[in-house]
């Protein structure tokens, strides 16, 4: 059987098991471990590096991370800092208050490359949708649209990182062919999303109670996280074995310990609380499902299929750009990261580049191989960000999927046509 329908196949498994009831993390360990047996991998082998993945340490950073996203979530939704939070975005933005806290909100801290970051952003979204009536799904789109906006070309993103060096592409250049998605996935989320909704979420809402000092004290949490990822992977000794991934997600871990130190002074009670909230039964699901999620990654990794499938398509004598496009999409909907669909599918889009008759320029096949490796990304129903979005608010998937569905189809109509502009222009 071709690795393409191996892996589409289990893929399928995945979500008929989850559909049947199965908790999305088990069903995701499952479908790891019939992926490795189906590579060809025997059941002792299987076994050992389904213990590899779960013992894996960036796992359990993960894990740490999510757990303390939703810790400082948690205060950020305490009453006080989401009034004076919500009050300064409402009198900031006047009538549009509502309006620009909703977007506003989650585009700021996607600006963190962390995982499940929609997590830290829910809490204020929540509040600003409250007395709207808006729907469950309509605000888990809103939080998980919006918190997507900058990952297609903002250099803190592991992804964009990985993807320059793949195509060997300045960092202008990589910028300049992939700034246009960010509008058009604002544009989109505006038209699709906020528009049908504008008059109901224009009503007035009261303007005060945006304290400035009380902002500012929210803010320096946030700052911690981001100057912990920028600075510290390049200034801290790499423990033994580590890859570059790991020390990332080791510096978002140091950043996000010293946010929490931080409202800890402010009189937020920390210590058994935060293991207290983490085993709430909606956080252990998203705990849990960030595990699923990892491990899955992991033992795709260690099936090599993937690569595979990608040489198995390209044999077939179909035409480049449908493989340009596919390769990424499949990706990005098997793995549900960003930085998944770039290392799996991008080393095979680049090389079609330099094959003899591609007519294949390189920012015309970034852009259309990026476009919709990030479409398949947020499909993806592994997608952390989506997990995380959708527990939280509680919200029924094929609602949440009908709601972001034109935002994702904008994206995919945007990347042909700069792939089209690009292409004519020799770029």
């Amino acid at each position: 059987m071709p690795a393409l329908l191996k892996v589409l196949g289990v893929f399928c498994l995945m979500l008929v098991g989850s559909r049947l009831g199965l908790p999305l993390g088990a069903a995701m360990i499952a479908a790891g471990a019939v992926l490795g047996l189906w590579a060809g991998q025997g059941p002792a082998e299987m076994a050992h590096n389904l213990g590899a993945a779960t013992a894996s340490p960036l796992l359990w950073m993960f894990v740490a991370v999510t757990a303390l996203v939703m810790e400082i979530g948690r205060y950020m939704g305490e009453a006080r800092n989401t009034e004076a939070v919500l009050g300064a975005l409402r009198r900031w933005g006047g009538r549009h208050g509502r309006i620009w806290t909703l977007v506003a909100t989650p585009s700021v801290i996607g600006l963190i490359p962390m995982p499940a970051g929609a997590v830290f952003s829910a809490p204020l979204v929540e509040q600003a949708a409250v007395g709207s009536g808006r729907s469950a799904a309509w605000k888990t789109a809103v939080n998980y649209w919006f918190r997507h906006t900058w990952e297609y070309w903002w250099p803190l993103y592991p992804a964009v990182i990985v993807a320059m060096s793949i195509f060997h592409m300045e960092p202008w250049r990589f910028v300049a062919a992939q700034f246009w998605f960010t509008p058009v996935s604002v544009l989109a989320g505006l038209a699709f999303l906020i528009r049908p909704h504008r008059e109901e979420l224009s009503l007035s809402v009261a303007q005060d109670g945006g304290h400035g000092g009380r902002v500012i004290m929210l803010a320096i949490p946030l700052m911690m996280v981001i100057v912990s990822a920028v600075v510290l992977p390049s200034v801290v000794p790499m423990w033994p074995g580590w890859s570059p991934e790991n020390r990332r997600m080791a510096a978002m871990l140091a950043g996000l310990l010293g946010a929490v130190a931080w409202i800890a002074a402010d009189g937020w009670r920390i210590g058994y609380r935060v293991f207290q909230t983490a085993l709430q039964r909606r956080n252990l699901s998203v705990l849990f499902a960030v595990m699923g999620v990892m491990v899955f990654k992991d033992m795709l990794d260690r099936s090599g299929l993937l690569p595979v499938a990608g040489q198995e398509l390209l044999r077939s004598g179909i035409p480049v750009l449908f493989a340009v496009a596919f390769l990424p999409l499949v990706a990005g909907l098997v793995t549900g990261l960003g930085v998944g669909f770039v290392g799996a599918s991008l080393p095979l889009v680049a090389g079609l580049v330099n094959m003899p008759a591609s007519n294949l320029t390189p920012m015309a096949a970034l852009v259309l191989g990026y476009g919709f490796g990030y479409v398949g990304m947020m499909l993806s129903p592994v997608h952390l960000c989506l997990v995380t979005s959708r527990e939280y608010f509680e919200a029924t998937p094929g609602r949440v999927y009908a709601a972001i569905a034109p935002c994702v189809a904008a994206v995919a109509v945007a990347s042909v046509l700069l792939h089209l502009l690009f292409r004519g222009l020799g770029w």
